[in-house]
């Protein structure tokens, strides 16, 4: 603990304001009303959510049909990763059309049946927009292979000549995200080896040019088509990647999956380039002539917070996920770190600090904080990897995630979270469908384990996801215990955690608030928001809770003595 003053408790009671002014302030830009400045947002991954037909793939009638889970949760908007007509060489991820629903998931009417339904409930919709790349099989890139070097059709995507006399290797160095080249070469149209085209991801995934003013006015009509359905934002697939640097510049170091720039090192050159940002620019601008307060929400992996914050100042975009907060150690030095740099970094702008904890890219938390501290973030989990601590990791994910929902700003949950459900470590090597699993030699697992279908009820077929047994990735036998229908109204479930703290989040205004540390060493941190009090242990010496203050909500029972053991978030009002 920091040198300061202390209570007869043991805290220090020394405040440290983030902000400027002796009183909190919110932490966000724009009205004070404005919807996304606090919200809580859950993500869904389609094809795992809710299987309507019966097929094994989640589809949009069946989250239609769970519209009303997340009211009783709590959260304010729902986000849907990737339904358009896709291939499904990344699971959604490679779009062939941005203005249509793919089959596997329903109909166009189904998506404005969703938004319609979710509206009536007072939910937000926010969809995934992916422009760093479409789909090898979008009309546009059918059309460039058709074309000849130095066409127009060409010009939509990154075309280049190979080096070598007979140009039979990569324009430069650069290695896909998800393992091997980031460049691949075309068959001509007369039969001769040609170009070659850039694909940071998947071959599947051809980058698109983002110098060519036809590539930005396209999408700009794919945003006004879905806002004139009436969604309520876009989450932005890979916002840092759109702009590359115009050399193409040789890149040596390791490609890491959706990694950007570290803060010790040259800035990528195919990563956060300054002239992204006149791109969002453009897109903010009309957002901003539609009614409603439509919003933007950047996957950016950039580093440091500073740079990040680039992506959200008051001309951009409303929102950039936190995925340092994401990435950051489960210790007291760690989290008051980088909870700090967030909030300096995001006020400095005038906008919102958002935080996350799992999402459809990697491992879950209720099973990578059961690995030991200071373990690198795995790329999945499989048969044969070091296992994590199952209790331990859920223990650890239900502090985390009181400690996370206490902060100001806005928070994301990723599906099935809320019922504490850890990552799918045994699933079998032969169903993996991440492309990162083929590509790596077999080497990275990818992404399958955190997308597995979700459990809704113990002893139903699928547990409920769907009418059938079907499912895209078997679900281990030891999700029934983690099924909704085994949790709801269960005193001390995860999912009673949830709604809990998601209900005292918005009685107390924690969304809106301003944070002051009040204790900010080696094994606890703690801050007030508000008139909460929030305490957090990591070490194994249990910190008592000042004499008299009320407790509103712990991430475990606490003992009869009032203290806070290891791995407990408690959230208090002092006497």
């Amino acid at each position: 603990m920091p040198p300061g003053n202390h209570d007869r408790d043991g805290f220090d009671t020394r405040e440290k304001a983030l902000n400027t002014d002796a009183t909190p302030q919110q932490q966000s830009a724009g009205p004070a009303t404005a919807w996304w400045t606090e919200a809580v947002i859950y993500q869904i991954y389609p094809r795992s959510f809710a299987d309507a037909n019966g097929d094994g793939i989640g589809d949009l009638p069946g989250i239609t049909a769970r519209l009303d889970h997340f009211v009783e949760l709590g959260v304010d908007a729902v986000w849907l990763s990737p339904f358009y007509p896709s291939p499904q060489a990344d699971a959604g991820y490679d779009v062939a059309d941005y203005r249509d629903v793919d089959p596997l998931f329903g109909r166009l009417a189904d998506a404005d049946r969703l938004i319609t339904e979710a509206h009536a409930r007072r939910l937000r919709v926010i969809v995934d927009l992916v422009p760093n790349h479409t789909s090898s099989a979008h009309r546009w890139f059918a059309a460039a292979l058709a074309a000849t070097p130095g066409s127009p059709e060409r010009a939509r995507y990154v075309f280049r000549d190979g080096l070598g006399p007979d140009g039979d290797q990569p324009p430069n160095d650069w290695s896909s995200v998800f393992g091997g080249p980031a460049w691949t070469r075309v068959t001509e149209p007369d039969g001769r080896p040609g170009q070659w085209y850039l694909h940071l991801f998947d071959p599947g995934q051809p980058d698109l040019n983002w110098d060519n003013p036809e590539v930005r006015a396209e999408f700009l009509d794919v945003l006004r088509f879905w806002l004139d359905r009436g969604v309520d934002g876009f989450r932005v697939d890979v916002a840092h990647g759109l702009i590359k640097q115009a050399d193409l510049a040789n890149w040596q170091e390791p490609q890491e999956i959706l990694s950007g720039n570290e803060v010790d090192k040259p800035r990528p050159p195919m990563w956060d380039q300054d002239g992204v940002h006149e791109v969002y620019r453009d897109w903010r601008r009309l957002l901003d002539s539609y009614d409603g307060e439509r919003i933007l929400v950047a996957e950016a992996w950039v580093q440091p917070a500073e740079r990040l914050a680039r992506y959200v100042r008051p001309d951009e975009m409303h929102q950039a996920f936190n995925f340092e907060y994401l990435t950051a150690s489960w210790t007291a030095p760690a989290q008051y770190a980088v909870i700090t740099r967030s909030l300096e970094a995001t006020d400095a702008v005038g906008a919102p600090t958002t935080w996350v904890l799992s999402n459809h890219d990697v491992v879950r938390h209720a099973s990578r904080l059961g690995l030991p501290v200071g373990t690198p973030r795995p790329n999945g989990i499989g048969v044969g990897d070091p296992q994590p601590d199952a209790a331990l990791g859920l223990r650890r994910a239900r502090a985390a995630t009181l400690l996370m929902l206490a902060l100001p700003g806005s928070a994301y949950l990723y599906q099935g979270e809320e019922l504490g459900l850890p990552e799918h470590m045994t699933l079998p090597d032969e169903v993996r469908q991440d492309p990162t699993w083929e590509r790596s030699g077999r080497t990275e697992r990818g992404r399958d384990g955190c997308r597995v279908p979700i459990p809704w009820e113990a002893d139903a077929p699928s547990y409920g996801f769907g009418p059938t047994d079907a499912s895209w990735l078997p679900q281990p036998p030891s999700w029934a215990e983690y099924a909704l229908d085994r949790q709801r109204d269960v005193p001390g479930s995860t999912y009673e955690l949830y709604r809990t703290a998601l209900r005292l989040r918005r009685a107390h205004g924690l969304g809106r608030g301003g944070l002051y540390w009040l204790a900010s060493g080696d094994e606890v941190v703690s801050f007030r928001n508000g008139d909460v009090t929030v305490l957090t242990n990591f070490g194994a010496t249990p910190v008592p809770v000042p004499a008299g203050a009320q407790v509103l909500h712990a991430s475990a029972p606490l003992p009869d003595d009032g203290t806070v053991g290891q791995d407990v978030t408690v959230w208090f009002r002092a006497a």
